[in-house]
């Protein structure tokens, strides 16, 4: 593992690096050239210092010269993470097709420059262009194509250069709203099998709390708070309880143990929850909250039985599938089974073994989103965001959470969300698509404002 991070220091660095030479020699024929690249110089030596404050350091950085600021974490994660990487794909994807063009024009002049040779060979046509005393046998060469040319290319370099920084730094500043925002999804949902001594039984789904960097202080409070006001039944948390610090697991501990509902809160363990210590957060999660890892509770609601099973992170579809299969014998007779699993594709396996109910998260609802079926969701992913049924199984139900907070730090067409699920036995009509949209409300952390209802 300390090989790996080493590798991958490097190589980030490498590519800061690299595109901070290739920007430096695509401003240096512009007038005011010192000033272009000593901005460009600023933004590159900047994020280089923040790639070795936020990976290379980050023991020291913890302990010593604490985190960076919100705001430069927001613009590191950007730059490093979507626009380095778009800005090189386009770069190479440019140039591809301008030296596709450049050689098919040339073949092309060499193929007319031969053309013409055959034809001057033949003699000349007396009734052609080109015959003596023609305007055309004589028509001057452009001589100011070059400066132009010349010109342009230095527009399109400073464009090149510079555009990716612009773009860095509208999204720092848009993140910075975006942020602190979360919405509260409402839905019903109905589960054939359910007790009906359970119609109505309400859950809150907070996944993907992911404290730590983008989540913390206010934004965590908020999150509480809400979850609190909604007097849920059971309070579910399928997994990323941390972003990656075990310095930030006693705040998440805190946030969970202060989510008030009237039968607890439960967890199963994500990936970012293992990514420094899993067997350390484990034991100290333990500790504090009912955290469910290949293991079940059962929890008596109004007097029936609920078992909650929770399923131990994997990201292999075979090992997430026998893993399931393990927990469903652990089924108990007469108990209403809801597994917690934090990647959604635990539902083909879950519903196959006849648990009616599976909350997820883990996608961020594709994070970004072109529109409901365009976006990073349904290109990684089966089921990432909202509602999924399997009528071959019982119409078995899926709830996959876009997550209520925040790994990184800009969101499109997938707001930050808790889901307010209310339980039925009771065949309902489904609304229309448009209808279904306004059931939820957005909150900003400035107490008691709503942004949407």
């Amino acid at each position: 593992m300390p090989h790996l991070f080493l590798i991958v220091l490097t190589a980030i660095l490498a590519t800061d690096l690299l595109w901070w030479w290739r920007a430096d020699r695509l401003l240096r024929p512009l007038h005011h050239a010192f000033w272009w690249r000593l901005l460009i110089g600023l933004f590159m030596g900047g994020q280089v210092a923040l790639v070795l404050w936020i990976l290379g350091g980050r023991v020291l950085a913890d302990s010593i010269l604490g985190r960076p600021p919100q705001l430069l974490s927001a613009a590191a994660y950007l730059w490093h993470l979507l626009i380095l990487p778009a800005a090189w794909a386009l770069v190479v994807t440019t140039g591809i097709v301008f030296r596709v063009w450049r050689s098919g024009r040339r073949f092309a002049m060499r193929t007319a420059i031969g053309r013409q040779d055959a034809s001057a060979a033949a003699g000349p046509d007396p009734f052609g262009p080109t015959a003596p005393g023609s305007s055309w046998a004589h028509a001057p060469v452009r001589a100011d194509g070059a400066g132009a040319t010349a010109t342009r290319r230095q527009f399109l370099g400073m464009l090149t250069a510079v555009t990716p920084a612009l773009i860095t730094g509208g999204g720092v500043a848009y993140s910075r709203s975006q942020l602190r925002r979360f919405r509260i999804r409402s839905m019903g949902l109905t589960l054939p099998g359910l007790p009906p001594g359970l119609d109505g039984l309400r859950i809150a789904l907070v996944s993907d709390l992911h404290v730590g960097t983008f989540t913390s202080g206010q934004a965590v409070r908020r999150i509480v708070e809400e979850t609190s006001r909604l007097d849920a039944d059971l309070v579910l948390l399928p997994g990323d309880l941390i972003n990656n610090s075990l310095a930030d697991l006693s705040d998440a501990l805190d946030a969970v143990s202060n989510m008030q509902s009237r039968h607890g809160s439960y967890l199963c363990l994500g990936n970012h929850d293992l990514i420094e210590d899993g067997a350390e957060l484990v034991r100290r999660a333990r500790a504090r909250v009912p955290l469910l890892v290949d293991e079940s509770r059962v929890v008596p609601i109004r007097g029936h039985l609920v078992q909650l099973l929770g399923l131990p992170w994997n990201h292999d579809e075979h090992r997430i599938a026998s893993s399931v299969r393990r927990l469903g014998r652990q089924m108990t007779p007469g108990a209403f089974p809801i597994l917690l699993a934090h990647h959604p594709h635990a539902f083909d396996a879950a519903a196959a073994v006849g648990i009616p109910l599976t909350v997820s998260g883990h996608t961020h609802g594709g994070q970004l989103m072109l529109s409901d079926s365009v976006g990073f969701g349904p290109l990684l992913y089966r089921y990432w965001s909202g509602l999924y049924r399997k009528p071959e199984h019982n119409d078995a139900a899926l709830v996959v959470s876009n997550g209520v907070g925040n790994w990184f730090p800009l969101r499109t067409g997938a707001p930050a969300e808790i889901i307010y699920l209310t339980t039925s036995v009771r065949s309902v009509a489904k609304c229309p698509k448009r209808k279904r949209k306004r059931g939820y409300r957005r909150f900003s952390l400035r107490p008691g404002t709503a942004i949407r209802r």
